[in-house]
């Protein structure tokens, strides 16, 4: 028996009150997550994930999809044409893993280079710190599928294609979105997945099956997953070479971030202990420090770490006197096994990707 998305008849999850709609036209979604909607929560429920797509949610139909690999890097060199395929029934019958996986938007926090910086506004979504969400995802591992595919020790580079609609820019029609893979980090990490939070994908976040690439960047996760091409020489596409390039590299790993799980200007009683709570991530890396100040900048304390896998969460308590009364800065600062640490600033860079630096977070003592 297939699975279908919940609701086959609309495209889009459901909205609750505490996503923000940073766009939704009908070409194109883009939905951020509140952090007080989400305050306590391990996972971020599927209902509170964010969305970002570059064109119209396609609906697709399980017993009619398949997932096509062919190319070079597979023996017996199968083309488009003639390719390897596996249905959804097929996928479901393969050997099953279950990741919990953070997925953040390449440009998640874009509005802080205006906002907080003062930086010209770059191009994009004006994410604020939102675009970003940790779920339980169930499907096959990548590695699995290459192998049963006939994946040879000559394939470099994989090109997985999804099944959206061709994406446009300025007139410029660009195909449906695709970005290559590495092998060596697709045969690591790389899950097929075709549940979310232990339900079967919704159609928003790419049923009836997309990848989950651990700890890179989120276009490299494609969605509505149709197409893999194997090769033995590099493949490229727009989404390497014209977006999601930084200094003339493709971005791949994140970069160290926190966030407090609090409403920007919420008020806090005078006179009473707040625990302020928040997460840290980082690509690739684990979080070993989280430091927090109260005062602007002028003095920090270290945070209590809370390991919870994808991200780690922190927690200090601050009890703000009667004569403390009025407008509040708190400041995170986040800091990975690599070394990196989060920095006072970020560099504007054209596109406003990764942007990574310490956030100013409002409250008011009342």
């Amino acid at each position: 028996m297939h699975d279908v998305p919940p609701d086959p008849h609309s495209v889009r999850k459901p909205l609750p009150d505490d996503l923000v709609v940073r766009q939704d036209n009908g070409a194109e979604s883009r939905w951020e997550t509140m952090w007080q909607g989400v305050e306590q929560q391990s996972d971020t429920p599927t209902d509170r994930f964010f969305v970002r797509n570059h064109t119209a949610t396609p609906l697709i139909d399980s017993s009619t999809w398949s997932l096509k690999l062919y190319g070079t890097g597979l023996r017996g060199t199968p083309d488009r044409t003639a390719p390897v395929t596996i249905d959804y029934d097929q996928l479901r019958s393969l050997p099953r893993t279950t990741q919990r996986i953070l997925l953040e938007c390449t440009g998640n926090g874009r509005s802080l280079f205006v906002d907080q910086q003062g930086e010209p506004a770059p191009p994009g979504t004006s994410w604020g710190l939102g675009a970003v969400g940790t779920a339980t995802w169930t499907g096959v591992s990548l590695r699995t599928l290459l192998e049963q595919a006939g994946i040879t020790d000559q394939a470099t580079c994989l090109l997985p294609i999804g099944l959206d609609g061709d994406f446009s820019d300025e007139g410029v029609h660009h195909g449906p979105v695709r970005r290559p893979l590495p092998v060596s980090k697709a045969m690591d990490d790389v899950l097929v997945a075709y549940e979310m939070n232990g339900e079967p994908l919704l159609p928003d976040h790419g049923f009836p099956a997309r990848l989950v690439v651990p700890d890179w960047v989120g276009i490299a996760s494609i969605k509505w997953l149709g197409e893999i091409e194997v090769s033995t020489t590099p493949l490229h596409s727009p989404w390497d070479s014209t977006y999601y390039v930084m200094d003339g590299e493709p971005l791949t790993e994140l970069v160290p971030k926190s966030v407090l799980e609090l409403a920007r200007n919420a008020p806090l009683r005078a006179g009473e202990r707040h625990q302020l709570r928040g997460r840290a991530w980082s690509g690739g890396d684990k979080i070993i420090s989280v430091e927090v100040s109260v005062d602007d900048g002028r003095s920090w304390q270290q945070a209590e770490l809370t390991d919870d896998g994808p991200w780690m969460r922190w927690q200090v308590d601050w009890r703000p006197d009667a004569d403390q009364r009025g407008p509040h800065t708190i400041l995170s600062r986040a800091t990975d096994a690599a070394g990196r640490r989060q920095p006072d600033r970020t560099p504007l860079n054209p596109r406003g990707y990764l942007f990574g630096a310490v956030v100013r977070h409002p409250v008011m003592v009342i």
